[in-house]
Order: structure tokens, then sequence, then C-alpha cells
């Protein structure tokens, strides 16, 4: 089992002594409403942001008995340090994992904290806590009238179509509309209902979505 956080450019950290706990926090959101005289409410708003915090060390020294890789790719403890440092001040999400389980989620690193102990100079000791992280989807809603005001301008890319012509296949339309005439059977896919159980059979006019 390793513990991996890995960013965006390819640039990953394997932790090199694994924690002996790892903490994973979930709530859910409620939103508390005071109604008259019949008291506080409470209404569901869905799965608040989850943590995952685990303690370990940065050994100075590479001990094959519980040190994850080889001597040659130990990490210093400050070089260590210094990549969780990085991955903390990172304004996009990181990834982490724990090989041989589930967890496999990007987040962001919250907090860092280290210690340094008299009695074990060299090694480094850490706290971290990692926050997940889930990209933010707006739903429309109407304005105070109850109507909607200017809809805002749709990102969502449109279905692109095609009108066969006399001699087309889906083969030729592939070739000429997706640059690969072996993608035919995608076309034939997203249009089955429209052309039967007989891909050969398109006519001219038809219209045809294209993936």
């Amino acid at each position: 089992m390793e513990f991996i956080l890995k960013n965006g450019k390819g640039k990953e950290f394997i932790f090199p002594v694994n924690p002996e706990e790892v903490t994973i926090s979930r709530q859910k959101g409620f939103e508390t409403a005071t109604i008259l005289t019949f008291g506080e409410f409470d209404f569901p708003q869905g799965n608040k942001i989850k943590e995952i915090s685990f303690s370990s060390f940065f050994p100075k020294e590479f001990d094959e008995s519980y040190c994850k890789g080889s001597r040659d790719s130990h990490p210093k403890p400050q070089t260590a340090m210094n990549t969780l440092n990085e991955f903390l001040v990172s304004k996009t999400p990181i990834q982490f994992i724990i090989t041989e389980t589930a967890v496999n989620v990007p987040v962001f690193v919250a907090s860092h904290q280290t210690t340094f102990r008299g009695g074990e100079q060299g090694d480094v000791y850490f706290d971290l806590t990692l926050r997940t992280w889930s990209e933010m989807k707006v739903a429309k809603t109407a304005g105070a009238s109850g109507i909607n005001k200017k809809p805002r301008a749709d990102m969502k890319e449109k279905s692109k179509t095609y009108t066969v012509k006399p001699g087309d296949s889906l083969s030729k339309i592939a070739k000429l509309e997706l640059g690969d005439s072996s993608k035919w059977n995608q076309i034939y896919t997203l249009n089955r209902q429209a052309i039967g159980n007989n891909p050969n059979a398109i006519k001219p006019g038809q219209k045809l979505v294209l993936p």
C-alpha cells in the first residue's frame, strides 16, 4: 500500500512511511430555519466537503523495514517538506491516492504542520489535512418576478448533424466528417432508431447526428 500525491503536471510524491491510521471525515450539510412558533427545522443541503487527515514522519535515514521505495529514491526530510509546501500553495487540485483501496480523489492540501523532536535528530514529523474537491455546478434560477432573466450563453456544445446525399454511405460520411471511415459504427449507433437495422439503408435527405 502506498500513499501518493500527484499534481496535474505529473509530479508525484510517495510518502516514505505509511501512517498508522487515516481519518476520513464526512458530514451532511443542513440549513436551519425558524418557522414562527413551531421552532427550528433542519433542511438537508447536500454533503459537505470531505476531510482526510493523517500523521507520519520523514526519516533522515532509509530503513527498508518500514520505508517505501529504495535507498536511492528516499527523499531528504527537507525536500519532502518543500514538496508538501508546494502542494499547499497550489491553486489547482491534486490527486490523492491510497493504492489497494478505493481512495483516488482530487484534493487540496488544507494544512501541513511539522514537528521536530530533540531525541530523533534529522527526522521530521508532520500532520496533514486534505479537503476533497469537486467542480462547482450552478443551477439556473428564476428572478424575483418568478420569470427567468435573460438566459446565459449555453456553453454546452450542440450536436452536429449531416444531411445524407445521393451515393453516401456511413463509412464515407465518417471519413468526410470525422476523418476516419472506421467510425461509421459510431454514427450508426447514434442514429440506429432513424436508420433501422440495416446500416446501409440510409436515404438522401436524411439528417444524421454526428458524434
